[in-house]
């Protein structure tokens, strides 16, 4: 059975990124983005909701994040998800969060102070396809 696991994400991180390193070296930073959705009622009641998505990166990419963003950013995301398991140290329960793994991350530039938000795009129309006979393609 196929699979597929990516995630892309943008949104504003939340907190500063945390920077940690493991026992051998290897950098591991913790990050979360605010992703928020806005739209409009039936009733034109604009709505708007925000998942917080927590998020790890490793190695040089972690020292990168841990380097250049702050909280408030904006940041562009792909990764995948994963599960992390845990026993909690006060009860002793089984503790989970899904996280989103860091595979790849763009900066994004942040609005100046006071400008108007970017105008929506709408798709455009997209014009009918003729019909072609086999005889008028190509190749």
């Amino acid at each position: 059975m196929a699979s597929f696991n990516k995630v892309i994400l943008i949104g504003n991180l939340t907190r500063d990124v945390e920077l940690k390193y493991l026992p051998k070296g290897t950098a591991v930073c913790n990050l979360s983005l605010a992703v928020n959705r806005r739209w409009k009622t039936e009733a034109g009641e604009e709505k708007e909701d925000v998942y917080f998505a927590e998020c790890k990166a490793f190695g040089k990419q972690a020292e990168t994040l841990a380097q250049y963003v702050r909280k408030g950013n904006p940041l562009m995301i792909e990764g995948r998800l994963t599960r992390e398991e845990w026993d909690d140290k006060k009860t002793g329960d089984k503790r989970s969060t899904t996280r989103i793994m860091i595979e790849t991350f763009q900066f994004l530039k942040e609005r100046s102070e006071g400008a108007a938000p970017a105008p929506r795009q709408e798709a455009a129309p997209t014009a009918p396809k003729p019909d072609l006979d086999a005889d008028d393609l190509p190749f």
